[in-house]
């Protein structure tokens, strides 16, 4: 549904409805839509919302949007700590 508050630009929506679709399509068109979310919106509550509205299963996009709702597991460490061996 284009001009909702979670979806504005109608970009998910659209991506959709696009025959053939792949996963780095799909993860280019998410980014773009993550950019432009008003700083006011809950992107969880959205991202919520656009998998209830729209997730097709085997989709590329449903894959992107529940991957995006997942928390970031482990990672690296910036600055000085990720430089230093660890303390055994």
């Amino acid at each position: 549904m284009k001009g909702d508050g979670f979806d504005a630009k109608g970009l998910i929506a659209e991506a959709y409805r696009i025959e053939g679709i792949g996963p780095g399509e799909c993860r280019s068109i998410f980014l773009d839509w993550a950019l432009s979310l008003p700083a006011d919106v809950d992107q969880a509550a959205a991202l919520r919302a656009l998998l209830d509205r729209h997730g097709v299963e085997g989709h590329p996009m449903t894959a992107v949007l529940r991957e995006a709702g997942q928390p970031i597991q482990g990672g690296r460490r910036g600055g000085w700590r990720g430089r230093r061996p660890p303390e055994h």
